[in-house]
């Protein structure tokens, strides 16, 4: 299936046969599949590390949260409502109180933060938790949005508002690094208009990323709690001046469905690609097996010898050693797994002391000598570069400025992708230009805090830039 001709039909179909992950025989739900589950840790290890040099320890607090929790905070509760999923019976008994299956987790943690937070001397508390959260989506999609899926939660509790917002922004950041710097996923930074920040959050921040169709996918959030949360389940403590104040907090997270943004970012006809930093197998060794060749024990031994001098450089590698299957089979298969980087060696090869290495972006064949095998670190990187400029230029040439909601929709027609426009700041406008355009806004840039235009719908004086786009 070609990935311009249907997107949806492609993204199934390459993660059913790259194995990234499988239905699974409930509802809405998915398998990840080692594969995919490999892609995941690389995510993890990389948040995982980053969150510990912030101060972050790492804890697990319950699937299920009482009703009464989630009622505590009324913006939160009404957001989350239609998602909920309820156990109401234990075993053979009706239970008191509904629980929820975690939705997300502000609510039972804040309640144990009221029984650990006493004084200034306590904070502050900076803590995070590998989960997994139920929501019960209508339209689910592999990796996209799937009723059960993986992520972090961090959740945190600050003395002053200051530094709250700090840590928030210093997290947001952390996440642009993910995307950047490890996945090669450009992304667009800034914060959520009111109407689409997280239920009971005072601030939202957000990465947006740009799909193939132009559609936008929402891939991390960082929320300024202020004191809501604190105010609701009675987190108090006694400050400097002796005085009894409620703490602001934070809470942000990364989730599975950034697999899916991978997935359909770098992607070709052919199936995945991967980029070195985030793959767990970062070169295939391919021996050259002819039907002469077939029972070379040389080429055996080469391939093995090839594949422990590149783990001793750090470099992960797998050796297709396999018979039943042709040189030109295995090729298909690697490439469709999106390895970055082929080894081939053949009868020429063993006999000139030589590989060829095949880039899978670009299918750039080139020999080296044997000795040169350090040379593929650079080649790695190069890769990984040249997958981020591509996704960049992508999105760059699909976010385009519209003055007029008619310019508006002639852009999304024939360039579908972000449009940047100027808003005055009612909603009004707001909820006028979505009905008209069947787009979101995504986000107000972080350096932009005043426009210097016109409303693209009233025509008044503009108080701010917005990104509109369709989204996921």
């Amino acid at each position: 299936m070609p990935k311009k001709k249907n997107l949806s039909e492609w993204f199934t179909q390459v993660c059913l046969k790259t194995e990234l992950a499988d239905y699974a025989p409930v509802r809405g739900c998915m398998v990840i599949r080692p594969a995919g589950f490999a892609l995941w840790e690389k995510i993890r290890d990389f948040l995982d590390q980053e969150f510990k040099k912030l101060g972050v320890k790492n804890a697990y607090f319950p699937i299920f949260i009482p009703e009464s929790f989630l009622l505590k905070e009324k913006e939160h509760i009404e957001g989350f409502a239609p998602q909920c999923a309820w156990v109401e019976k234990g075993g053979d008994e009706e239970l008191e109180e509904r629980l929820a299956l975690r939705p997300t987790s502000e609510a039972i943690i804040c309640s144990m933060f009221a029984k650990w937070v006493m004084s200034y001397r306590d904070l502050p508390v900076l803590i995070n938790q590998w989960a997994n959260v139920v929501r019960w989506e209508k339209t689910t999609r592999l990796f996209l949005r799937t009723t059960e899926f993986l992520w972090q939660e961090g959740h945190t509790l600050h003395r002053t508002e200051e530094e709250a917002e700090e840590f928030a922004l210093k997290i947001l950041e952390v996440y642009n690094r993910l995307f950047n710097e490890v996945l090669a996923i450009p992304v667009l930074s800034g914060k959520k208009p009111e109407s689409e920040k997280f239920a009971g959050a005072k601030t939202t921040y957000t990465l947006e990323a740009l799909m193939p169709d132009g559609q936008a996918l929402q891939c991390a959030t960082s929320h300024n709690l202020g004191q809501n949360f604190s105010r609701a389940f009675g987190i108090r403590f006694l400050d400097f001046d002796n005085q009894e104040k409620f703490p602001f907090g934070t809470s942000w997270g990364v989730s599975t469905r950034v697999i899916g943004a991978l997935v359909m970012t770098h992607g070709d006809d052919q199936g995945l690609i991967l980029p070195p930093r985030v793959c767990g197998t970062k070169v295939v060794i391919v021996p050259i097996l002819t039907k002469e060749t077939r029972l070379n024990e040389n080429l055996l031994v080469k391939g093995r010898e090839i594949s422990e001098n590149l783990g001793k450089k750090g470099i992960s590698s797998h050796f297709d050693e396999r018979t039943e299957f042709s040189p030109g089979w295995k090729f298909n298969e690697w490439e469709m797994r999106g390895v970055p980087l082929r080894i081939e060696i053949g009868e020429r090869e063993l006999k000139n002391k030589e590989i060829t290495l095949v880039e899978r972006t670009k299918g750039k064949r080139e020999t080296i000598k044997e000795g040169e095998l350090d040379k593929i670190l650079s080649i790695l990187e190069k890769i990984q570069d040249h997958l981020f400029q591509c996704a960049k230029h992508f999105l760059e040439e699909r976010t385009t400025q519209a003055t007029t909601l008619e310019e508006f929709k002639r852009m999304l027609y024939e360039r579908p992708g972000f449009i940047k426009v100027n808003w005055c700041g009612e909603l009004s406008c707001e909820t006028q230009i979505k009905e008209v355009t069947k787009t979101t806004p995504r986000l107000l840039p972080l350096d932009f805090s005043q426009s210097t235009g016109r409303c693209i719908n009233c025509l008044k004086e503009a108080r701010f830039v917005v990104y509109y786009a369709r989204a996921y």
